[in-house]
């Protein structure tokens, strides 16, 4: 493809990927690092605050993502006199690490075939 490029050094791949259901995005990027505010925070709305997100989207991506699998990934405890909050389940820790790794290699792949640009 170098021939076609006019400096294929400053060229390179991009590109995006998730786990798509039969109705709804399942996993993506922007998900997983909901997943992981969840985790670092216990809380929907603090990691809502944190990604610059309405709470009222950072539930319905978590209702989304729950319902979707057999398992729910995140688990809620309503308010009270000790506050709510809200933690991943095993299930939510395994699907973070799961689509890290697809992520990593998806990135590696990137990689590998941005050199091949220059080829």
């Amino acid at each position: 493809m170098k021939d076609l490029l006019p400096t294929p050094a400053d060229y390179r791949l991009e590109g995006r990927v998730w786990v798509q259901g039969p109705h709804d995005r399942f996993l993506g990027i922007g998900r997983l690092e909901l997943l992981a505010q969840i985790q670092a925070t216990g809380s929907i709305s603090r990691a809502a605050a944190a990604m610059g997100m309405s709470y009222k989207r950072a539930w319905d991506l978590v209702h989304s993502m729950n319902t979707q699998a057999l398992t729910p990934l995140v688990a809620t405890q309503t308010g009270g006199k000790s506050g709510g909050g809200a933690l991943l389940t095993p299930a939510g820790a395994r699907a973070v690490a799961d689509f890290q790794g697809v992520q990593t290699r998806f990135r590696t792949f990137l990689a590998e075939e941005t050199q091949r640009l220059a080829e």
